[in-house]
């Protein structure tokens, strides 16, 4: 009798479904993938403030890019408006789908 994977076979099936769930989205024309970063932003006074209670823009890492989002590479770090794009959620991660004019600058760490 063969032993059982890791965790299940049943939960093994629905690793494997969330695999193919992240791998099939792929953007179109001048459309782009980003994984959103969440990053705190500290006062010069100590407070620490959730991105998501600021106004204004967030930033993340793009993940796959369409054909015509021109200048743009996968594993780029972009900031773009809080209210861009559209919010998917592939196999349990969040991520937006926005358009390359969206983007609003380019981030260099």
């Amino acid at each position: 009798m063969a032993a059982e994977p890791p965790g299940g076979r049943a939960y093994n099936q629905v690793m494997e479904e969330q695999v193919r769930l992240a791998l099939s989205l792929e953007p179109l024309d001048d459309h782009l993938i980003v994984e959103p970063v969440d990053e705190d932003v500290e006062t010069r006074t100590g407070l620490i403030i959730p991105q998501s209670a600021e106004a204004g823009c967030l930033s993340g890492i793009v993940t796959a890019v369409g054909a015509d989002a021109n200048g743009i590479d996968p594993g780029d770090k972009v900031l773009f408006p809080k209210e861009a794009g559209f919010d998917v959620r592939l196999g349990g991660v969040a991520v937006k789908v926005l358009r390359r004019g969206d983007l609003i600058a380019r981030v260099h760490d």
